[in-house]
């Protein structure tokens, strides 16, 4: 199909990060907002998020965790209290040092009489502060669980950003949990990792290998670290959720006591668990093509998006009336346990132009009526993951208008399904585990689409890791987490020559 024109200025073969960009672009994703690192996201971008938030909101909600919403300025002393937890977002902090401005030679500077008594850091994640709260929510044993959502914006200074995947400013939601022991408190944690894995795949179409983080990974201050992680359609693997087990440390800087059953006082073990609208930039790029977007249908703000084919004639009020009833009746279907959400595109805008609009948009399904298809009793139906026939062209499909009513919503099912499999079966054919030396693990790296590298571990510590990850590093690599269901270990560890313990991830990140 080398003969084909595609919607975008640059192939994903050619130049995969312009590629992305021009999807966000073309798409009407989002855009650069005059602030370093921060991003104007736009309504069809912000109709994907709406769609996440939705529907990872009841799940958090099923799983009896309630939401509520913590203030974006924090003490700086409140991070002071955990030390770990402040060396490992000191570099990314935003801080307030005064509160009014004041004009002085006709520029606005900080006001020397304004400044704050304490600094307040802008929120890079609540741990700190919903901890103080929980300090005082919590006084017995009958307080646990206790489990908090909220849904909020962050601010992390990066250095080198790329929208929707590495933003100084990013939307998410954060769960925040007590519990009277580890058992509760890790039981939690994997709650909330499946909770992550399974929505991944069930509703991005997103497969995902969900595991342990290495030490070095480490949420600053957590025990424990868990991540599901996605591949790229580049090979490159993108950390699209985490899950921490804190342990009692965050409870004992915060002061979360409680009277156990025996009336002794004990620390609380506290979790924390988010995902972002990095979801939305895993989507991109794990099912996006040459055309732009394919969106998953159980996240599309319209799922089916009527086009008619107006000529300022006679036949445009008969077209109008044919596609608004249209509508209505796709409107009234159900699909996912959810009705149908179809958009009738009056626009006046020429609908060939307006179908490749959509086209990059990643609209499942584009539907264009015409005045041959109203005398017809007809639709052109265009499916955007079966966009070309096998001579190149558009491959759209005449269908009589009931029958499409009909089967609509198995179509925008097998869309779904289908984007999951070819995506699934990307990843498993492209993550190794035949390879047992570092030389070879180097090399293996060095194609174009290189995917993932399983190797033995035998989880170094202190000076031995740090030597492990200099030598990642320095290759470009990263340890990216230890497979849940990875097979056990049955050799020798391939950075250390000891025995390993388990199986890790090696790859290349975004």
């Amino acid at each position: 199909m080398s003969n084909i024109k595609h919607a975008l200025p640059v192939t994903r073969e050619k130049d995969f990060a312009a590629w992305y960009q021009a999807v966000i672009s073309e798409a009407d994703l989002a855009e650069e907002s005059g602030v370093r690192g921060c991003m104007v996201i736009r309504p069809w971008g912000y109709g994907i998020w709406e769609r996440i938030q939705k529907l990872m909101d009841a799940r958090i909600k099923a799983a009896g965790v309630e939401n509520c919403y913590f203030p974006l300025f924090i003490p700086l002393s409140f991070f002071e209290k955990e030390a770990d937890h402040v060396d490992g977002f000191a570099k990314e902090m935003a801080v307030v040092t005064h509160h009014r401005l004041k004009g002085i030679d006709g520029k606005l500077v900080p006001d020397p009489d304004s400044k704050l008594e304490e600094p307040l850091v802008v929120r890079p994640t609540s741990e700190t502060v919903i901890g103080q709260a929980m300090s005082r929510w919590v006084q017995s044993w009958r307080d646990l669980p206790l489990m908090v959502n909220q849904w909020a914006n962050v601010v992390r200074w990066e250095m080198r950003t790329r929208m929707f995947l590495r933003t100084s400013e990013f939307l998410w939601q954060e769960g925040h949990t007590a519990h009277a022991d580890e058992a509760d408190a890790r039981s939690e944690t994997m709650r909330a990792l499946e909770m992550y894995r399974d929505f991944a795949e069930g509703e991005l179409a997103m497969p995902v290998v969900a595991g342990e983080k290495p030490e070095n990974e480490r949420f600053p201050g957590a025990v424990a670290t868990y991540s599901i992680e996605a591949m790229m359609q580049d090979g490159k693997a993108l950390q699209a959720g985490t899950s921490h087990y804190l342990g009692t440390g965050f409870a004992e800087a915060a002061g979360i006591h409680y009277q156990n059953q025996e009336g002794q006082q004990a620390l609380a073990h506290t979790t924390s668990w988010g995902v972002s609208t990095r979801m939305i930039g895993g989507v991109i790029m794990v099912h996006g093509d040459d055309d732009g977007l394919k969106c998953p249908p159980m996240i599309a703000p319209h799922q089916v998006v009527i086009v008619p084919m107006l000529r300022d004639n006679d036949e445009d009020a008969a077209v109008i009336a044919y596609c608004e009833a249209l509508a209505r009746d796709l409107a009234a279907l159900d699909v996912f346990r959810e009705p149908l959400r179809v958009l009738f595109d009056k626009k006046p805008i020429k609908a060939a132009t307006k179908r490749w609009a959509w086209v990059k948009k990643g609209a499942p399904v584009i539907v264009e009526v015409g005045g041959r298809d109203v005398a017809g009793g007809n639709v052109s139906v265009l499916r955007r993951d079966r966009l070309y026939n096998e001579a190149g062209k558009l491959a759209s499909e005449i269908m009589a208008r009931d029958a499409f009513v009909a089967s609509v919503t198995e179509t925008l099912m097998d869309y779904q399904t289908g984007l999951f499999e070819d995506a699934q079966a990307r990843l498993l054919a492209n993550i190794r585990r035949d390879v047992t030396d570092k030389s070879v693990l180097a090399e293996a790296f060095n194609g174009d689409k290189p995917g993932w590298v399983e190797v033995q571990w035998a989880k170094p510590t202190g000076e031995a890791l740090d030597k492990v990850v200099e030598w990642l590093k320095g290759h470009k690599l990263t340890l990216r987490n230890v497979p849940l269901d990875a097979a056990k270990a049955d050799g020798p560890c391939i950075f250390t020559g000891e025995p390993a313990v388990e199986r890790v991830l090696v790859g290349r990140s975004y």
